[in-house]
């Protein structure tokens, strides 16, 4: 019996079914509605029981199609895995696709599947030469690690990664199915079970680097963040090279979003933030993106890592300073979501309280303390807060006309105008 004819037998026996059930409601609750001595109650009540003993009958004939189809499944499930173990590399190719469409039926049919020993033929399929077949080891092995973690970690003990070209070619047609498996398979890294981080890194720097789609990018993307949820990931991840390029993709607004979390996550490590605080793209990367009016999410993550940067550190926020991030700041605290205003306002105090040198531990940033009767040090930090001041209040003013003649062009709220035009670098609201 083919598919599409059991679809339709099998629609055929619902629908008497409920049409049957439907009316057998209805009887019951006319019956309920008579009088006990109506005339018609021998006839309803045989009624009933005809609706009772035909319901019986639909249901036991559907429990029969789905012992068959149950059975059918089976049949098919056990000449497809011997296929695949015992069959020549062209069956073992039609096997993998036939276990890609059974491994779509559910959670129980991909580890069932996976119990029966498919995993190590279908990773030893992806280390063939033949792209079809490499294919469709790699897309077998997606769908068999769709939503379990146990299928998951088999397939990674079976010796996946190892398999795989530790540099990806242009032109291969498997790439996309490369990234999607190595996403899925990095979710391991929030578990207990042992993942060798150095084994991806390579891969998904080697897509990350070559002219990939967008979708294959963000795929890679994913990837990584899921690997720097986990603090000892992110001394193999900083060294192996992939800030440079995270940097330069979180430039680009169709795939900035992981690109910005994965940099906020090696941020938090000593040996990330060294890394991300060398590059010559920061902080005007950072700045730029906080002008993403349509990108809320990356404003947010933006303005968290400048936060990250500028703390105990007056030479970021030097340079923040003369990068414009002031006029910027302004901005997101008047058109920002409510994370990334709040965060603003946070970074904006800590420029604004730069002269004050007492400050808790966690408040922002903290101006080193002079040693006293050292003059020449006194003197330079007296210096470079005046400096410092001086840069605020220009860009604040200068800032303010800006907002201003935005507003104005716009057509903004005479509340919104009130505050641009009544706010000083002395009462800002933060």
């Amino acid at each position: 019996m083919s598919s599409s004819s059991s679809i339709w037998v099998l629609s055929n026996i619902k629908l008497r079914f409920f049409t049957r059930f439907r009316r057998f409601l209805r009887s019951k609750a006319t019956t309920k509605r008579c009088d006990p001595s109506d005339r018609f109650d021998m006839a309803k009540s045989r009624t009933e029981h005809n609706n009772k003993v035909e319901i019986i009958e639909v249901v036991q004939v559907m429990e029969k199609h789905k012992e068959e189809e149950e059975e059918e499944s089976s049949i098919l499930l056990q000449r497809t895995v011997k296929m695949l173990h015992f069959g020549s590399w062209e069956e073992k190719e039609v096997a993998a696709k036939e276990i890609e469409k059974l491994a779509k039926e559910g959670v129980k049919v991909r580890k069932l599947i996976t119990e029966l020993g498919v995993v190590p033929v279908l990773v030893s399929m992806v280390a063939s030469p033949v792209a079809s077949r490499r294919r469709a080891g790699l897309t077998a092995l997606i769908n068999l690690a769709d939503g379990t973690y146990s299928n998951k970690a088999l397939i990674v003990e079976a010796g996946i990664l190892s398999k795989l070209p530790r540099t990806i070619d242009l032109v291969d047609e498997s790439t996309n199915e490369c990234a999607e498996l190595l996403l899925s398979l990095s979710s391991l890294a929030n578990t207990q079970f042992p993942l060798a981080s150095l084994d991806f890194i390579p891969i998904l720097r080697s897509i990350l680097e070559i002219g990939s789609s967008f979708d294959i990018k963000k795929l890679c993307l994913g990837a990584l963040y899921n690997l720097s949820t986990v603090l000892e990931n992110a001394s193999p991840l900083v060294s192996s090279g992939v800030v440079p390029i995270l940097l330069e993709l979180s430039l680009v607004k169709d795939i900035s979003e992981k690109a910005l979390a994965t940099l906020g996550n090696l941020l938090v490590t000593l040996m990330g933030k060294k890394a991300i605080e060398n590059s010559s793209m920061v902080p005007e990367s950072f700045i730029e993106i906080l002008s993403w009016e349509d990108k809320p999410k990356c404003q947010e993550l933006s303005v968290y890592i400048l936060m990250i940067l500028a703390h105990q550190s007056s030479l970021q926020r030097e340079k923040m300073a003369q990068g414009g991030i002031v006029h910027v700041l302004l901005e997101v605290v008047l058109l920002g979501s409510p994370l990334a205003q709040k965060r603003a306002q946070k970074l904006l105090q800590w420029f604004k309280d730069e002269r004050q040198t007492k400050m808790g531990p966690h408040s922002g940033p903290q101006t080193p303390r002079f040693a006293m009767g050292s003059p020449i040090n006194q003197r330079d930090a007296k210096e470079g807060k005046k400096m410092m001041k001086s840069l605020v209040k220009q860009s604040l003013h200068r800032n303010m006309e800006i907002i201003t003649q935005r507003a104005n062009a716009a057509g903004e709220s005479s509340k919104l105008k009130s505050l641009i035009i009544s706010t000083s670098s002395k009462s800002l609201p933060y």
